[in-house]
């Protein structure tokens, strides 16, 4: 059984991982340049990816391709996919609601695919999660187009499977090559998607290197890093539903950088947020044994 104190440092490095994500659409509004969303995707992942693999100088066994461009599908290029295809179609509210499914969806793939036990306060806490990102980001005028709300499903779902095959497979690695490996293959997958969808590039400011450099180096590999190390070192229960505290950070980054006001409905979604993500953590705390 892991020391506590271990394990509480282990939460918190995890946690820091969605906590900057949440800063992604503020640079992506304000940094980098607009409609060319899978290109974006592409240069987040790809030349973060191959700067750790010169760093690491370390390839992959060709008996482990496979498995590392399924997860690199699964958690960066399906993903990253859905996830723009989902912000251009639906209100941002709509789709991070969506998105906060993604604990419920990890509970369940464990409980089918591992025999995990599904313990009650942890779907109480996924539930619950949902709510109060609901109550933080979602507006009453929000609109609900078919294909953004599949796109949004889909994307939960990939980055929910993505977590679980992490820790199941368990790549002979460690933690920061596992990154390396998965930021190449999802951003060379992401490539002919780019190409093909993608009007050619325009002209890049020095604003725009800023916003690349900072969603490839912090927002890509610093945060994949701590987040594949915190799946391998805790369990996709605990790890997932830190996940919400991306919406969280993206509200106090609009408050304090934005300037925009705080309603008192998302105020109380911000508690309930908070109060889904301590109880997820205490639902799947190790249990001690009393002596005998």
């Amino acid at each position: 059984m892991p020391h506590p104190s271990s394990r509480s440092s282990d939460i918190l490095l995890t946690a820091l991982a969605p906590a900057i994500w949440g800063s992604t659409y503020l640079v992506t509004t304000r940094f980098l340049p607009e409609g060319i969303p899978f290109s974006v995707a592409l240069l987040r992942a790809l030349p973060a990816g191959l700067l750790l693999l010169v760093i690491l100088r370390r390839l992959p066994p060709l008996a482990l391709w496979g498995k590392i461009f399924v997860l690199g599908a699964l958690n960066f290029t399906l993903f990253w996919s859905c996830l723009f295809i989902a912000a251009y179609r639906l209100p941002g509210g709509v789709a991070a609601t969506l998105g906060a499914m993604q604990p419920l969806i990890v509970l369940i793939l464990m409980r089918v695919w591992m025999g995990a036990a599904l313990r009650p306060l942890a779907v109480f806490a996924g539930i619950a999660g949902v709510l109060g990102v609901a109550l933080l980001v979602l507006t009453p005028a929000a609109t609900l187009d078919p294909l953004g709300l599949i796109a949004a499903l889909i994307g939960a779902l990939s980055m929910a499977i993505g977590t679980v095959l992490t820790r199941t497979w368990a790549l002979p690695a460690t933690p920061l090559t596992v990154t390396a490996w998965q930021l190449v293959a999802g951003g060379l997958l992401l490539l002919p998607i780019a190409l093909m969808l993608d009007p050619p590039m325009p002209q890049v400011s020095a604003t725009n290197i800023i916003g690349f450099v900072y969603l490839g180096l912090i927002g890509g590999a610093v945060t994949y890093f701590l987040w594949f190390r915190g799946i391998a070192r805790l369990d996709p229960q605990t790890v997932a539903p830190l996940g919400l505290l991306s919406p969280f950070t993206a509200v106090i980054l609009g408050v304090v950088i934005a300037r925009e006001n705080l309603s008192a409905l998302q105020s109380l979604g911000m508690v309930v947020v908070l109060a889904s993500v301590y109880l997820g953590q205490y639902a799947q705390a190790p249990r001690r044994m009393n002596p005998a």
